[in-house]
C-alpha cells in the first residue's frame, strides 16, 4: 500500500509553488472562508479539507504551468466552490470568468473575490444558457465526462484556445469515446497531487461532420 503524503499547508504550498507572501495570505483567507461556508453549505467533499492545500488550492494553481500565455481570457466551466477559478484568478494576471449554475456557490465566490480582491467575473445559468464569448484559456474540474466537456467548451473556444481538464484513471475510455465526435490535438500530463490523476491539454478542437472529417469553423 502506497505511503499517503502528510496534508500540505500554506508554507509547504508557498514551497511548492514560489508564490508571493501576500497571494499566500489571499489564498489563507480563501482556505479559511471555504472552512467557514462549508459548515452551512456543502462546497467540497469534507474528506478533502484534511488536506485542502494539496487537493484544491496546488491542485488548481499546477494548471498555471500548463499554459502558453501568462494573461488574457480564461473561462472555468462549472465552477463550484472557485477551482480553479478563484485560485487562477487570485495568483495570475488572467481575466477569470467562472461558470456556476448554483446560487449558493456563486454567493460564495462572489465572497471569497470581494474578500481576496481576485479577477473573477462570475456568470450564473446553466453553461448550455450563458451567450457564448470567446476564451483564451478553457478549464474544468471534477464537471462531466470529457465528450461532454467539448460540448460545453466548444462554444466558447477559438482556433488558438488551450483547454485544459483535470481527468482521473478513467481518462483513456473518455479518450476513446470523445474521438468518436472530435478532432483535437490532446497531450496528457501528470498531476502534481494525484497518482491516478491527469492533465489533458487540448488545442485545435474541431467537431466531427458526419463524414469523420472536421467541419469548418463558422
Amino acid at each position: 500500500m502506497a505511503d499517503v503524503p502528510s496534508p500540505l499547508g500554506p508554507e509547504g504550498f508557498q514551497a511548492a509553488t514560489n508564490v508571493s507572501r501576500e497571494t499566500l495570505d489571499r489564498l489563507t483567507v480563501y482556505a479559511e472562508l471555504l472552512k467557514k461556508w462549508q459548515k452551512a453549505i456543502n462546497l467540497v467533499g469534507k474528506s478533502t479539507l484534511k488536506d485542502l492545500w494539496r487537493r484544491h488550492m496546488l491542485d488548481s494553481f499546477q494548471l498555471l504551468s500548463h499554459v502558453d500565455r501568462a494573461n488574457g481570457s480564461w473561462i472555468d466551466l462549472g465552477s463550484g466552490a472557485g477551482f480553479p477559478a478563484l485560485v487562477v484568478a487570485i495568483c495570475s494576471e488572467f481575466d477569470v470568468h467562472a461558470l456556476e449554475s448554483d446560487q449558493r456557490k456563486c454567493l460564495f465566490m462572489s465572497n471569497v473575490s470581494r474578500e481576496t480582491s481576485a479577477n473573477l467575473t462570475l456568470h450564473r445559468g446553466r453553461i448550455e444558457e450563458i451567450t457564448p464569448f470567446s476564451a483564451d484559456i478553457i478549464s474544468a474540474r471534477a464537471l462531466a465526462p470529457l465528450d461532454k466537456l467539448l460540448d460545453l467548451a466548444a462554444p466558447f473556444a477559438h482556433d488558438a484556445t488551450e483547454i485544459l481538464f483535470l481527468k482521473g484513471q478513467d481518462v483513456d475510455e473518455e479518450l476513446t469515446k470523445a474521438s468518436k465526435c472530435w478532432i483535437m490535438d490532446v497531450e496528457k500530463r501528470c498531476s502534481l497531487t494525484s497518482e491516478d490523476g491527469c492533465i489533458l491539454k487540448i488545442t485545435g478542437l474541431r467537431r466531427r461532420s458526419s463524414s469523420g472529417e472536421a467541419e469548418n469553423h463558422e
